[in-house]
């Protein structure tokens, strides 16, 4: 304890032995904005003490003055809060159109494309009606059962141990 204690004075003395005694002085503060207000954090300098020398002692007797009599003025009361509009139906700002780019294929054969597609989401549709999800399920259920073989009996067997650890820990 001993030895912390007088690691912690060296530190300290060390500290204090690399400070500069002397500060460079500082730039004179920016006036303030208001006249009206003065912020002395921003005028005052740091005081060093100087030789003593007796300073006449100025007391204030604060039970002497009577704050009953001082007039104070009352806050002004608050503005009015601006008027509402009236609310109005929000319309969408006409979008503005770019000229379209030229197409790589007619109209004729955008038709054909579309009809084929359609004829065949229709088909597929009208002779299986197995929705999107069904597929989805049918395609993770060979995922899920492989991940499951290769993790759960590892994750079960560790579940187990700590559960037996912690029973047999509380007897």
């Amino acid at each position: 304890m001993e030895e912390i204690l007088a690691s912690i004075r060296r530190i300290i003395a060390d500290d204090q032995a690399a400070k500069p005694e002397e500060a460079p002085p500082r730039a004179a503060p920016p006036l303030p904005e208001n006249d009206d207000v003065l912020d002395l954090a921003e005028v005052a300098e740091p005081v060093r003490p100087a030789a003593k020398q007796p300073e006449p002692e100025e007391t204030i007797d604060f039970d002497a003055i009577d704050f009953d009599s001082l007039e104070v003025e009352p806050d002004p009361p608050p503005p009015p809060p601006p008027p509402q509009p009236a609310p109005r139906a929000v319309r969408p700002e006409p979008m503005i159109e770019e000229e379209p780019a030229p197409r790589l294929t007619s109209e004729a054969t955008d038709a054909s494309v579309n009809q084929a597609f359609n004829m065949l989401a229709h088909t597929v549709l009208s002779q299986n009606a197995r929705t999107l999800e069904d597929l989805v399920k049918d395609m993770l259920r060979p995922m899920l059962k492989a991940w499951l073989d290769d993790n759960l009996p590892v994750m079960v067997e560790r579940m187990v141990r700590a559960e037996i650890e912690r029973v047999s820990r509380g007897r």
